[in-house]
């Protein structure tokens, strides 16, 4: 087995000739891709909704299904857009800020199609390079070369300095073995940290790639992770192509990016509720409707879809309908649970650094984002920097002083010129519910879009059954679902789920799914 899998490898470096990778993601050509063939109902049939919560979730299926010709009430309890995925004014610091750093792939096609659906596409910034930075400033660039899928990322990876020569056979092998697997027929009960150690990875390789970029993209210790979850990030974002990898990241605020949602719903007589938290949910048999109770006034519609983080969704049903299968959700709910993730934002009177983002090496803090490079609408001089750890519970429990000093003291190792800069704003964010863990055996734990036990009712969000794990992707792919659910019983099954990217180069013949 060892031996295939390195004649594997040395057979990609025998390969000489190149081929052109396709048209990078902002391409207008590719519009056509997310497009959706606006049907509606007929005049007089037209049937209402409500989507309860605004996250991603809740904003992809209002718009899919108001694009689809039904009447749609989002209904959010707080007064903005987003969720989890959202911005707002620090008081104390009079500054917009997000609740954390989000970013996007090229893979995540259904949060993509929801951003040109609502026309804000052009909002995002992309990158397909990622800067790794060791203490003391010594820098390694990753990103693809015109080799085809799956060795475009080769040239990077064999010059980056971050690794030793060891820990690149060691990445070389862990690549060459996931490309004879699928998130599919991967063992759903392995942890990807079982994996690493049966498949002999290096303590620098350990360090510097699996436990940083992969397990904080995934949010979660190395052995809280599915192996199948892990290998899906793999192939999507190092392997099947260049494209599937090129990392997004919103020019505006998170909450200014998401008003194009309330916009669009707008144009479309549909409503936005915020202040409207639900407090009691009925279904009357007879009338096939549903009505709400919420800080904003009893609604009726004839659909409900639930687009609510998991423990929400736990602490509504005591006040929804009995029905059989509730308390089977219940205890699906009950099996997941959240992981952290921090954020600190820095303003200092000069720039201290050109580059817009970077993954820090060895030490707490793991990502740098540079805002005013990546959102150039904010005035003012010097620079805003926002720092992030992931999967984190020990820096999340930390005194607000002592994780400021933290960063602040770990940030100066690599950027040296913040020791003669003036630290004038900062800002905590200890984000304690960012994303749901995905465990070995977590898969029979999400429930269907329409798996829910009521009535002409659908269940959202990243927890639900998606296939990915907890971003926003997830997110958007689970509104997708539960308006397919919602058009699909009333006799329109057309497809709102966006299709994956293709694979691209030899990743086509290569064990794709």
């Amino acid at each position: 087995m060892e031996a295939s899998r390195r004649k594997l490898v040395h057979r990609f470096f025998a390969l000489t000739f190149m081929l052109r990778q396709p048209a990078f993601i902002g391409d207008d050509r590719r519009d056509a891709r997310y497009s959706k063939e606006r049907i509606g109902l007929q005049p007089g049939s037209q049937k209402s909704v409500i989507v309860v919560g605004g996250g991603v979730a809740g904003m992809s299926a209002a718009c899919a299904l108001a694009e689809a010709g039904l009447r749609v009430r989002l209904v959010e309890r707080r007064a903005f857009l987003g969720g989890r995925a959202s911005s707002y004014r620090s008081p104390a610091i009079d500054e917009v800020i997000d609740n954390c750093q989000h970013v996007l792939f090229g893979c995540c096609t259904n949060l993509i199609g929801f951003y040109r659906r609502i026309g804000v596409a052009q909002k995002i910034h992309w990158t397909r390079a990622m800067t790794m930075i060791e203490p003391g400033g010594r820098r390694s660039r990753l990103g693809p070369s015109r080799l085809p899928a799956p060795m475009h990322g080769l040239p990077s990876l064999l010059a980056a300095k971050a690794f030793t020569r060891a820990d690149k056979w060691a990445l070389l092998r862990a690549f060459s073995a996931i490309l004879g697997i699928t998130p599919k027929d991967s063992p759903t009960e392995w942890s990807l940290g079982a994996w690493l150690r049966q498949n002999g990875q290096t303590v620098g390789v350990i360090d510097r790639f699996w436990r940083l970029v992969i397990a904080s993209a995934l949010n979660a210790d190395l052995d809280e992770i599915a192996l199948p979850y892990a290998v899906k990030v793999i192939r999507e974002l190092f392997l099947n192509s260049a494209e599937a990898g090129s990392m997004g990241m919103s020019t505006v605020p998170l909450s200014e990016l998401y008003a194009g949602a309330e916009t669009f719903l707008h144009d479309r007589d549909c409503e936005v509720l915020f202040n409207a938290g639900v407090e009691i949910a009925e279904w009357s048999e007879a009338a096939s409707q549903w009505t709400l109770n919420t800080h904003a006034g009893v609604l009726t519609s004839d659909y409900l879809v639930l687009a609510l983080p998991f423990e929400s969704v736990a602490k509504l049903l005591p006040q929804m309908p009995v029905a059989a299968g509730v308390e089977s959700l219940a205890a699906q709910i009950g099996r997941h649970q959240h992981w952290p993730i921090c954020s600190v934002h820095l303003w200092f009177d000069r720039e201290i650094t050109h580059l817009e983002h970077a993954v820090l090496l060895d030490r707490t803090i793991h990502w740098m984002y540079n805002k005013s490079r990546l959102q150039p609408g904010r005035h003012g001089k010097g620079s805003y920097l926002e720092l992030v750890i992931s999967a984190s519970r020990e820096f999340a429990s930390l005194k607000r002083a002592e994780a400021i000093d933290l960063a602040v003291n770990e940030l100066k190792e690599f950027f040296p010129v913040a020791k003669e800069a003036k630290l004038e704003k900062v800002a905590l964010v200890k984000e304690v519910r960012a994303t749901f863990g995905v465990p070995p055996g977590i898969d029979q734990f999400r429930p269907e879009a329409q798996s829910a036990p009521w009535p002409n009712c659908a269940l959202a969000g990243d927890w639900t059954a998606t296939g990915w794990p907890s971003t926003m992707e997830s997110a958007a792919r689970s509104g997708h679902l539960a308006a397919e659910a919602i058009c699909a019983s009333l006799g329109d099954p057309r497809k709102i789920l966006n299709s994956d990217l293709k694979p691209r180069g030899f990743m086509r013949f290569l064990n794709s799914e």
